[in-house]
């Protein structure tokens, strides 16, 4: 699957460039957009771009720490230096911006469900349980009830109207899209929502943040979770759940044997090799399965990884199912392989998804997202895994 040809932005976009960028009728002073500002350069450069068309903006950002936390963190997304820089956008541009207070939301729909799925032996996503619920769910009503025509945001993804409506495609340029975390879209966000930036190069984003004169042109992208300082997530698990620094054994999956001490079943995931600290052993060794129950953590030869099927649940679905080959992406950063849909996507039901060849390192918690080229059909959580007998 390859990433579609990206666009370049005139350098002085006319009203039909801008009216095209946020898919909206003019005139565009006409309209009201909303846009979600996270304080980073992307989001800043829509509300930029949606000043520019004429239209009348309304910047919103949702705080999602404490303020004495917040202010200690850099290159997040909704942190107390970053809230400072969108408000700050804001003032230079000219446009409307609110702050909405979702600390104890996110905490209790995304931080406490990060750590009570480490707990549980699963590899957690909390960027898109974020889209899900805090961002797209509340940022939509929010939008609505500021009587927007639209709410626009900095994902690199593309809205593409087809035959049957908004279809979710991924960015035009690879290394940037963010499409496999946003599968939890519905139709009805899908209708509402604008990504303008879907079909930009990132270079561009900076080079119109600059010559704009925003104060976020050069700011550095978030590397990590945005609520897990230096990418330290075992330190906050075990700060919010005590009992996760406990140790157990490590066991070979084929022979039972006890290879060593674990420090904390949170430190690993299926397919880890890294880390293990277990020498002596005839072949490298792999994390192949995590048993909560018993807090140990199984190991052995890669082989054992290899996958034939998995249980997905909670699914959702993004317009019609094609007739053709459907691919899957079973992590953020691994390429779609072809794949066969057993039951009905959507409505929150679980499938299960036959792979056409045998993967590897696929890790309950994670997302299966589905593609049908570059058209992002839906997705859902894997929840179990069907292996290679022997």
């Amino acid at each position: 699957m390859t990433g579609q040809t990206v666009t370049t932005l005139p350098t002085a976009p006319s009203a039909t460039d801008l009216a095209g960028l946020f898919q909206l009728e003019q005139p565009l002073s006409a309209r009201r957009i909303v846009v979600a500002m996270s304080g980073g350069v992307d989001s800043s450069v829509v509300a930029a771009l949606a000043a520019k068309s004429g239209a009348e903006v309304i910047g919103v950002t949702l705080q999602l720490y404490d303020h004495g936390e917040a202010v200690k963190r850099k290159g997040a997304c909704c942190a107390g230096d970053d809230i400072r820089d969108a408000r700050e956008v804001a003032d230079r541009l000219g446009i409307a911006h609110y702050v909405f207070d979702h600390e104890s939301q996110f905490r209790e729909d995304v931080i406490d469900r990060f750590a009570d799925e480490y707990m549980a032996g699963r590899t957690p996503i909390p960027c898109i349980r974020c889209n899900m619920g805090v961002k797209f769910t509340d940022l939509f009503r929010m939008a609505r009830e500021l009587g927007a025509d639209c709410l626009a945001t900095g994902h690199y993804v593309q809205r593409v109207v087809g035959e049957n409506g908004p279809e979710l495609h991924r960015a035009a340029d690879p290394a940037r899209d963010q499409s496999y975390f946003l599968y939890g879209t519905t139709d009805e966000q899908l209708d509402f929502l604008r990504f303008p930036l879907g079909g930009l190069p990132k270079p561009q984003v900076r080079e119109i943040a600059a010559e704009l004169g925003l104060g976020v042109a050069a700011k550095p992208d978030s590397q990590d979770i945005c609520f897990v300082p230096e990418g330290d997530y075992a330190s906050l698990v075990k700060k919010l759940r005590p009992e996760a620094g406990n140790t157990g054994p490590i066991v070979h999956a084929q022979t039972g044997e006890e290879l060593g001490t674990h420090k904390g079943i949170i430190h690993y995931t299926v397919g880890q090799r890294r880390g293990l600290e277990i020498g002596g052993q005839a072949e490298p060794l792999y994390v192949t399965d995590i048993d909560a129950e018993r807090q140990a953590v199984i190991v052995g030869p890669k082989r054992l990884l290899a996958v034939t099927a998995m249980e997905v649940v909670e699914t959702n679905r993004i317009g019609p199912i094609p007739s053709g080959q459907v691919a899957v992406k079973v992590r953020s950063l691994a390429k779609p392989v072809p794949c066969r849909i057993e039951g009905d996507l959507g409505g929150n039901a679980t499938v299960r998804v036959v792979f056409e060849r045998a993967e590897y390192g696929v890790a309950p918690g994670q997302a299966a997202v589905f593609y049908a080229g570059e058209r992002v059909v839906g997705g859902g959580w894997i929840e179990d895994t069907e292996k290679v007998s022997g």
